[in-house]
């Protein structure tokens, strides 16, 4: 079995309502076995169950992927802001972001009920947490599109993302281009030379291994028309995501201080936001909390006094079975006296004077 029919049978698992994976996941390494042997079917068996919260971004990448595909194209706007040191550009962007990562909270929250789950409160951080990631780094946005995803993204306040073990069959992944910002001239767009005797630029790859990949570094010298090292061919394909920086004038103290208090006021206002909800919520709970101990309260007491009243009427219940009991006793005594005197009359009636 070859990569791309294992990334085809993890595409059709992938995309499963997160209970049935297990059991699709036996089926098809069952099937790979009797097809063609067992060796892919170990392949097939060795795909690992994804998080809920990479279920989640799962399921927005197979049923509602363009949401997905705005983070990307609004993540490589921000970078390109970030690259030019554009404070008010940054700020403009952060507020487009949070504004579009709700939107895309409340896609993925109706999208995976509909799939048999209601994301919890931890799950969707966890989710929020995947989506600004992506928003971050080229190949997180290649992972969260692609479907496979394994565990949890996380940005860690630089341009990397740690995509180890983050997706599932990373040496075949297609997606379609995000089109970059519009920012460039037209020497820069131009074809450049082949092999420069001193490059303008440095090159940037942020990607995952395949867990089979070996081999030392390509050369940075020869490139293809992607842009992508020539020796990339022999070795095995690896998901990746390259951008090429082009060169940027030194920026002065002010243009780095205010590019750093853009990111600063960014995560601040995420935070206070993030503060707000949680406050929210634990008020929510804290009422219905009180409200519930009230009410516990309250059946406590009807409870017990639920309880006297059924005591006394156990006690009433028991006299009453000692009165009738009593006067069953004395009717017995009644009837046979009342025949006693019937027999005597009739004896008496019954004598000659």
């Amino acid at each position: 079995m070859d990569e791309q029919q294992l990334a085809d049978i993890a595409d059709a698992l992938y995309r499963l309502p997160l209970e049935e994976f297990v059991t699709a996941r036996t089926a098809a390494a069952k099937a790979a076995a009797a097809e063609t042997g067992r060796g892919p079917a170990d392949d097939v068996r060795a795909l690992p169950k994804p998080s809920v919260a990479a279920w989640a971004v799962n399921m927005l990448a197979v049923h509602r992927p363009g949401p997905l595909r705005e983070l990307a194209e609004l993540g490589t706007l921000m970078r390109s802001a970030q690259e030019e040191l554009d404070a008010g550009a940054l700020r403009s962007l952060a507020q487009e972001r949070r504004q579009l990562l709700n939107r895309v909270m409340d896609t993925a929250r109706t999208v995976t009920e509909e799939h048999g789950r209601k994301l919890s409160g931890a799950v969707a951080t966890e989710v929020e947490q995947t989506l600004r990631a992506a928003t971050v780094d080229e190949g997180a946005a290649a992972a969260v599109r692609s479907g496979r995803l394994l565990r949890v993204l996380s940005a860690d306040g630089v341009d990397r993302v740690d995509l180890r073990d983050a997706v599932a069959v990373p040496s075949v992944l297609t997606l379609p281009a995000v089109p970059a910002p519009e920012t460039g001239t037209a020497s820069e767009s131009a074809e450049a030379p082949p092999a420069p005797a001193k490059p303008k630029g440095r090159a940037t790859k942020v990607g995952i291994p395949s867990t089979g990949a070996t081999g030392p570094p390509a050369s940075s010298g020869a490139t293809g028309a992607t842009g992508a090292p020539a020796s990339a061919s022999a070795d095995k394909p690896r998901l990746k995501a390259v951008r090429t920086e082009r060169p940027a004038p030194t920026p002065s103290a002010v243009e780095r201080a205010e590019a750093r208090l853009a990111e600063a006021e960014e995560a601040a206002r995420a935070a206070a936001e993030e503060a707000s909800l949680r406050t929210a919520e634990f008020e929510e709970v804290e009422a219905d909390l009180a409200r519930l101990g009230d009410e516990a309260r309250r059946l406590r007491e009807r409870l017990k006094a639920v309880d006297a009243e059924f005591e006394q009427a156990r006690k009433q219940r028991d006299a009453a079975a000692a009165q009738r009991q009593l006067a069953s006793r004395a009717a017995e005594k009644g009837q046979r006296a009342a025949m006693l005197a019937r027999e005597r009359v009739l004896r008496l009636r019954n004598t000659p004077d």
